[in-house]
């Protein structure tokens, strides 16, 4: 039970990041929120790295990290991007169909066996992407920018998750998070002097509770997938969409669609079935 309590704080904790990520992308630029955001997240750690010292972020895989930080970067700047096209619930239901990529790219990356049901869930998880996304869309040149962006976090999201079933055998929690957020404060710090924008005090509130959340959502998943097994957390994830369309009505007055509703729930069921069999193929 507290697995699985520790899994909705975090999606809930995850949610009321986008929705300050949102608000922020409308005055500063994708890599100033990036920055902060990495930044921040760091201060939820700091109890963990003063107990454990330099020992628990150390590493012998520094190239794995410096890949895995690239792509999350991309990943997670993919979704800012989305955050500030598209409503919250739409930019979440895309998001749904990371597990089913995570099916599809585990074939050639881990050449793990991949069932037809399997299969079939994930056609219909990319179908219901389709109907998220809406007859709209991709129906002009700007129309389909936060659609692409969303769906491209979406594959980079999968790809790391990916590249962490590899990395998890050797490196702690605590040290991917670390590396992650230093090597995205380096990245985007490059870039900073060309974007900054002076944040006034409401806008530095905003970036240090994104950026605390973030880090705190991180360390509950963590948590979550310690005191009970992912397959019986994973599937509450999901609660993520209910919060996401509450604070979209609530802070941003954004009232999901038939087809949204309809496209997220032919996801989540997919999502459901892959975890399923996953779960029952896992003692293999």
């Amino acid at each position: 039970m507290m697995g699985i309590t520790a899994m909705l704080a975090a999606t809930s904790v995850f949610a009321g990041m986008d929705a300050l990520v949102k608000l922020l992308m409308a005055d500063y630029s994708v890599i100033q929120v990036l920055f902060f955001r990495a930044g921040f997240g760091l201060v939820p750690l700091a109890p963990l790295l003063w107990r454990g010292g330099i020992r628990c972020v150390a590493t012998r895989r520094p190239w794995a990290h410096a890949l895995r930080s690239t792509v999350g970067l991309l990943a997670v700047g993919c979704f800012f991007m989305a955050f500030h096209r598209l409503p919250l619930v739409q930019v979440t239901a895309i998001g749904f169909a990371a597990p089913l990529l995570i099916t599809a790219l585990s074939v050639p990356l881990l050449k793990e066996t991949v069932s037809p049901g399997r299969w079939a869930a994930v056609a219909a998880g990319f179908g219901g992407i389709l109907i998220v996304a809406g007859p709209d869309a991709w129906g002009g040149e700007l129309l389909g920018v936060g659609t692409a962006f969303a769906v491209a976090g979406t594959f980079l999201y999968a790809l790391v998750m990916v590249m962490m079933r590899d990395m998890g055998r050797t490196e702690a929690a605590v040290t991917t998070v670390f590396w992650f957020s230093i090597l995205t404060m380096i990245l985007t710090g490059a870039a900073l002097p060309l974007v900054w924008r002076v944040p006034d005090p409401q806008s530095w509130g905003l970036f240090a509770c994104a950026g605390i959340l973030g880090g705190i959502g991180q360390l509950l998943i963590s948590q979550a997938v310690r005191l009970a097994p992912a397959s019986t957390v994973a599937p509450f994830d999901y609660f993520h969409i209910v919060v996401s369309s509450s604070l979209g009505w609530l802070i941003f007055a954004e009232i999901p669609t038939l087809s949204t509703l309809a496209g997220a729930t032919v996801v989540v069921a997919s999502g459901l079935y892959v975890m399923r069999s996953e779960k029952k193929q896992s003692p293999q």
